[in-house]
């Protein structure tokens, strides 16, 4: 097990009492991306969590599948559709650079709360482009730490700098800006149609862009 995977497996199970502070951030981001769904999309969510936004979509696409590299986060994502009941999604450990995945293959790529924490998010947007259908749709909110926030966030954030410096979060967390978002999606066969930065007590940004 590699230590970014053990860190996720360790911070599971507290993960959505973690998050708790960040609701309205998270409820409106997955709010914004129903508007760009249809019951006929197949939709890949990287990064997927303990899969609240898998379940919360299910109902407005066909199929979801949603990854993440910790069998723990993946076990209670699966588990929560289980208990509501919910047939169309399916939760799997895995990544986003799998062979399993076909080029062309999603009409929709979802990747919320994730990117200020991959090893190179521009390989990851570059292989969301590959993985999308034509006119296939990418929908990300990411976390600005280096945007506005609350003097108690900021405080938070201090300490993760420390835990990052000292080892005990193995995985990069970088303070990303709007702009830094902008730059990130600014590829060739990937336009941005919408924004929407959401601000309560910290910044997140949500982006959709379009496959040309």
């Amino acid at each position: 097990m590699s230590n970014p995977e053990k860190f996720w497996d360790q911070s599971a199970d507290n993960y959505d009492k973690s998050e708790e502070q960040f609701e309205y951030i998270h409820s409106r981001s997955r709010d914004l991306a129903k508007e760009h769904l249809t019951d006929s999309d197949v939709v890949l969510d990287y990064g997927c969590g303990t899969g609240t936004t898998a379940c919360y979509i299910a109902g407005h696409v066909k199929e979801i599948q949603g990854i993440d590299i910790s069998a723990r986060m993946v076990e209670i994502a699966a588990g929560k559709a289980a208990k509501a009941k919910i047939a169309n999604v399916d939760f799997a450990q895995s990544d986003i650079f799998d062979d399993q995945f076909e080029e062309g293959s999603f009409d929709v790529i979802l990747a919320f709360n994730m990117l200020h924490t991959v090893p190179d998010p521009q390989m990851v947007v570059q292989r969301t482009l590959e993985l999308l259908k034509p006119d296939g749709t990418f929908l990300s909110a990411t976390p600005c730490l280096g945007g506005k926030m609350s003097f108690f966030v900021r405080l938070k954030i201090l300490l993760v700098r420390l835990l990052l410096v000292t080892g005990v979060i193995p995985v990069p967390i970088r303070r990303l800006r709007t702009a830094d978002l902008d730059d990130l999606v600014a590829v060739e066969g990937l336009r941005t149609v919408r924004t929407e930065v959401i601000y309560r007590g910290a910044t997140s940004y949500f982006v959709v862009a379009k496959k040309d």
